[in-house]
């Protein structure tokens, strides 16, 4: 979609990319500039990006998915809010040490 299509029809576009899994591509002079999708799926993208970010995370959710696959939990499972408290905490952390970098 262009940016002229996407400006004139801008309450359209937000009612179409608000589901998730859907992503509209916006283009300037052919080229694609934007992608608008869900507030949902953006965090979902994010939380992605994070968790490949961190090795030793990222090791420890492949290493629970194989053991979920085979019946088996560890014994330092944690739930999944401990999991987003834990993701909170450390994208805090990032933005404070971005801001003092700054």
């Amino acid at each position: 979609m262009t940016i002229t299509e996407a400006r004139k029809n801008l309450y359209a576009l937000v009612d179409e990319a608000e589901h998730p899994g859907v992503a509209v591509a916006i283009t300037h002079s052919g080229t694609p500039k934007v992608v608008m999708m869900s507030f949902e799926e953006y965090e979902g993208w994010q939380e992605t990006m994070e968790i490949m970010a961190d090795p030793e995370l990222d090791k420890e959710l492949t290493e629970a998915v194989k053991d979920m696959k085979k019946g088996n939990l560890h014994k330092n499972t944690v739930s999944l809010d401990e999991v987003k408290k834990r993701l909170t905490s450390r994208r805090r952390k990032a933005s404070r040490s971005r801001r003092a970098a700054a």
